[in-house]
């Protein structure tokens, strides 16, 4: 077999790794966790929304919930409005309930890295900076739009300094921009420098959870560059019969997952057909192999952006062995924000009158 080829490091568990022990100070903040958790919106809602005949009886289903939307109206301001008050209320409210605040810090640096990419992207290709940062993370919007902005030359005035996991992730993206001024080697880099730094932040806060969380988002993120590097080369293959290749001998996955990297690398080079069999002995044969088949028969991702969900989520919930600590509230933080997520898009493919078979793929129903 392909698996054959490839010796699996040694992983110590089934489908999710361990969510690590209880730490009884959380005793009531998680008590509070499983209340909120119970309040969420059902799947069967979801679908009933995926469902609807139009954006206002998808709306409808939302009324006596926090997302109820206002009758009049009901323009997508509205919605992106109160979708995003209710992130901010779940975000300042995983902050309340963490009592490890360098827990908090880190789960902050997401929208840092965030901003950095809008931030870089902007400066590199010459377009105007804006103002739609996010201001939800350690470094506020106005000191990204002050070190970015052009340096007075006369006054010499001097600007503040990022921290230095931002500093290190500019460097690294402008490195990798220059490379050939391609633009998608920012993203690439960032996420490098994120992942890493995520990884040393788990190890430092000796957080079993985080680790794995961390790990298993680096193979999710590594899984979905592998099917979209196959994609890129089959449509170039079926324009221009050549391949670009250069993205694949490129250093574009991330380092530190439960699956090595040799066997990712060889599965961009393989056929859509042999993926399923070169991932069955690691967690996530069944992701590539629904994902890789849905690629091939459909050109989407949306199978693999839902399996790779479901199982980051399946693990979230594996916390329910905790009876007391960190692990719930930071489950509980990333779950609600998939729910806003996926409310956000079920109403905008309604709003823009997209097939509902297409949104019930996406939410695997």
């Amino acid at each position: 077999m392909l698996a054959a080829k490839f010796k699996q490091p040694v992983i110590d568990f089934y489908t999710y790794p361990p969510v690590g022990v209880d730490d009884w100070r959380y005793i009531f903040e998680t008590a509070q966790v499983r209340v909120l958790e119970m309040q969420m919106l059902s799947r069967a809602t979801l679908l009933d929304m995926a469902n609807a005949g139009s954006f206002e009886q998808a709306a409808d289903l939302l009324s006596g919930t926090e997302y109820a939307l206002p009758r009049g109206g009901r323009n997508f301001a509205e919605v992106d409005e109160i979708l995003q008050q209710r992130r901010t209320a779940v975000r300042v409210l995983f902050s309340d309930l963490m009592l490890d605040k360098p827990i908090v810090e880190l789960f902050r640096t997401r929208d840092d890295f965030a901003n950095l990419r809008l931030a870089v992207r902007r400066t590199l290709t010459e377009k105007e900076l804006g103002t739609d940062y996010s201001s939800d993370g350690n470094v506020s919007p106005e000191l990204f739009e002050q070190i970015f902005a052009e340096k007075d030359e006369e006054t010499e005035v001097e600007k503040p300094v990022f921290p230095d996991y931002i500093r290190q992730a500019v460097e690294q993206a402008v490195l990798g921009y220059y490379q050939n001024k391609d633009i998608r080697r920012v993203d690439y880099a960032i996420d490098r420098v994120q992942a890493q730094y995520n990884l040393e932040q788990a190890r430092r806060l000796k957080s079993v959870f985080l680790l794995g969380l961390f790990r298993i988002q680096i193979d999710l993120t590594n899984i979905r560059t592998m099917l979209r590097l196959k994609f890129i080369e089959s449509e170039s293959r079926a324009k221009t019969a050549e391949a670009e290749p250069f993205l694949v001998r490129d250093n574009v996955f991330l380092e530190g997952g439960f699956i090595e990297l040799e066997r990712i690398r060889h599965g961009a080079e393989l056929g859509y057909e042999a993926l399923g069999p070169l991932f069955f002995v690691t967690p996530y044969h069944r992701i590539v192999d629904t994902g890789a088949n849905y690629l091939a028969s459909n050109k989407s991702f949306l199978k693999v952006e839902q399996q790779c969900e479901e199982h980051l989520t399946g693990f979230l919930k594996s916390t329910v062995q905790i009876t007391a600590g960190p692990q719930p509230i930071i489950a509980f933080l990333l779950m609600k924000e998939n729910e806003i997520r996926t409310v956000r898009l079920i109403l905008t493919a309604k709003k823009n009158f997209l097939d509902t078979k297409l949104i019930l793929d996406r939410l695997g129903g």
